[in-house]
């Protein structure tokens, strides 16, 4: 397998990618959902504010992942995670999770010093993700599943609360994904 930074010339590829998984998953509609705010993210999210990471064996991609600039109040460099997928034949392998490392080691090399997702947190703790509250720092949406509010500090500093609300890139800058 593969890794290497996103480039526009794999995005009809990747976005397939998502639209196959999220449907397979969670049905058809939320596959176009996903689909379409991929689509969007890349097209209309800033090149310094957006790093995608792929997985590929023979040239196909077989999985990928996006972090877009967080602003947050303490003007912390921040990225949040979001979308990620894996195909449907290539789960449980460790694809997922070694993208994942891979992208956070990139980050750490640009001076990102805290990262965010939201998602299952038994998923995201194996990769260092701890649960959040949003006391602390909050998401830049309501949250359907607080539970998934997750973080971790790339530079071995403790994440402290922050006041005041943070701000995502307008693509996932939608209550629906959240």
């Amino acid at each position: 397998m593969k890794f290497s930074l996103f480039n526009e010339s794999k995005s009809q590829q990747v976005i397939d990618l998502f639209k196959r998984v999220f449907s397979a998953s969670e049905g058809e509609a939320e596959g176009q959902v996903i689909a379409d705010f991929v689509t969007n993210l890349i097209a209309t999210t800033a090149p310094q504010d957006l790093m995608g990471c792929i997985a590929e064996e023979n040239e196909m991609v077989a999985g990928c992942i996006f972090f877009s600039r967080l602003t947050v109040p303490s003007g912390k460099v921040a990225f949040i995670l979001s979308p990620v997928a894996v195909s449907t034949d290539d789960q449980s392998t460790g694809i997922g999770q070694n993208l994942i490392q891979y992208g956070l080691d990139h980050l750490k090399s640009f001076n990102v010093t805290l990262v965010f997702t939201y998602g299952d947190p038994s998923y995201y703790s194996k990769t260092g993700f701890e649960q959040i509250n949003e006391s602390v720092v909050q998401a830049p949406c309501p949250l359907s599943q607080p539970i998934g509010w997750l973080a971790q500090s790339l530079d071995g500093q403790v994440i402290q609360s922050m006041a005041g609300p943070t701000q995502c890139v307008e693509a996932l800058n939608n209550p629906e994904l959240w």
